[in-house]
């Protein structure tokens, strides 16, 4: 209410003493008084006083209140300020409890009369005390120290007011406030500490609570970053070890066809050549004891042998040789097979059915030798005029098909088989038994049938689980 209003009333009230009752009737409309006198205007005039102060500290709350999106330290600067200067207080104090609201700040603050902010610490604005009154520096120690005794409700002296700080019906701190001799505390003084300590009190938790999902955020991005690290090292890992699983694959597939490359150089060296050599040393023999005629005839025949024997002497020496496969895929292999084994009067053919997809070794390993065992045969004794290959990959795992036109005979080749693997042959004819056995250890098995071109036909069937592993019973196992 404007004082100069009231100056006004005042001054009609004085000078116009003959219309009391017409003035009291402005006054009962204005402040709610009966009567003129000068015992009620000064009641009036305590009114307004409160009023005053009370609309000062509202605004003063107010104020309080927007500071909280400002952190929890100017919060509690305002809140302190605000009660400073609502009570005109020499000194003012807030305070938490130990153990309480740890993970807020601060801890404490104090303010004087003329507005200076002093705190030990966790305060920037404030200054270190040097001096202190006992009596604030004792309050302040009962605080913190949690020694709160008759503290843990209000304190309402004329001189000094004391609010607790409540949190989930437990006391967690205090603000304490003490006024000069001119200046005496009321009823209305206590309702404004009580709702400045709540607003501090719940901006300090939620400061808190930000601070904690702040802690837990942090955390979540350290795990995350911890996991996106892993996962890129085990990517990288997994990269590593799938070139790896490449190069043993590449270096298996290298050792095999250098196997089986030594493997009939040595067939050629210890037995066709010396076959060749045994017949042109027969040859010359029956020259040097035949007629004119017939040994110009054996000289040819020798010459011929003797040509027999430097062709194969330089194909044991390319065979000698190693070949680079390594980029090779299990096709190209099977095609350097047939390159190997074929002799040139026999045509050959190499088929890929289904989506090529690598295998495991083993698996690789067992098709090859089996590709390689079967062509030999066909090359050595079907007296076959083609052969054809045919590699299947299926979902359930990959099969082998080798088909010829020769003369062969599958229910005999069936009956040497599981002679061979019964022992009845006394090493001989294994390659049948050797290929079956193969095939059964990774799960599969080997059929000898009659094949479309006319002659025999020996089928494999390996399977591999969907992760690309065998399924053989010893692995199961």
């Amino acid at each position: 209410m404007d004082t100069g209003v009231n100056d006004d009333i005042a001054r009609t009230v004085d000078t116009s003493g003959a219309d009391d009752d017409r003035s009291g009737g402005q006054l009962d409309s204005l402040l709610g008084l009966h009567s003129v006198k000068g015992s009620h205007y000064a009641q009036y005039r305590g009114v307004e006083q409160r009023l005053s102060r009370v609309v000062g500290a509202l605004d003063r709350i107010s104020r309080a209140l927007v500071q909280t999106a400002e952190g929890p330290e100017n919060l509690v600067l305002s809140v302190v300020r605000a009660a400073q200067e609502h009570l005109d207080a020499e000194w003012v104090v807030f305070a938490l409890c130990d153990g309480e609201l740890e993970r807020t700040g601060p801890r404490h603050l104090m303010m004087t009369g003329d507005g200076t902010i002093y705190a030990f610490e966790g305060v920037q604005a404030a200054r270190t005390p040097s001096h202190l009154p006992d009596t604030v520096l004792n309050r302040l120690n009962d605080l913190l120290r949690n020694q709160m005794g008759e503290l843990m409700r209000p304190v309402v002296d004329d001189h000094h007011l004391h609010v607790p700080l409540h949190l989930d019906g437990r006391v967690v701190g205090g603000l304490s406030a003490w006024t000069p001799e001119c200046s005496v505390v009321d009823s209305a003084d206590l309702v404004v500490m009580r709702i400045l300590a709540r607003q501090a009190v719940v901006a300090l938790l939620n400061a808190a609570l930000l601070e904690e999902s702040r802690h837990q955020l942090a955390r979540a991005e350290d795990a995350f970053a911890k996991a996106t690290e892993h996962a890129a090292d085990l990517a990288a890992r997994n990269l590593e070890l799938e070139r790896t699983q490449r190069e043993l694959s590449a270096a298996m597939r290298q050792r095999l066809v250098v196997e089986e490359r030594e493997r009939i150089a040595r067939e050629l060296h210890d037995s066709v050549t010396q076959s060749v050599l045994s017949a042109g040393m027969q040859i010359e023999v029956c020259r040097m004891e035949s007629d004119p005629r017939t040994a110009e005839r054996l000289e040819v025949a020798g010459r011929l042998t003797r040509d027999a024997v430097d062709q194969l002497r330089s194909v044991i020496y390319a065979l000698n040789q190693s070949p680079t496969v390594s980029e090779l895929g299990l096709g190209e292999v099977l095609e350097g097979l047939c390159s190997m084994h074929m002799p040139a009067d026999l045509a050959t053919d190499v088929r890929i059915v289904g989506r090529a997809r690598d295998l495991p070794d083993d698996v690789q390993h067992a098709v090859l030798r089996i590709a390689g065992e079967a062509l030999f045969n066909t090359a050595v004794h079907a007296a076959a005029s083609s052969a054809r290959i045919t590699l299947t990959y299926t979902d359930s795992g990959v099969a082998l098909t080798v088909d010829d036109d020769g003369c062969g005979d599958p229910g005999h080749m069936r009956r040497v088989m599981r002679a061979a693997r019964l022992g009845d042959l006394a090493g001989r004819h294994r390659g049948l038994a050797n290929m079956a056995a193969r095939a059964e250890e990774l799960g599969g098995v080997l059929r000898v049938r009659r094949s479309r071109q006319g002659g025999v036909r020996i089928a494999v069937e390996i399977p591999v689980r969907t992760d690309g592993r065998p399924t053989g019973r010893e692995r199961e196992a």
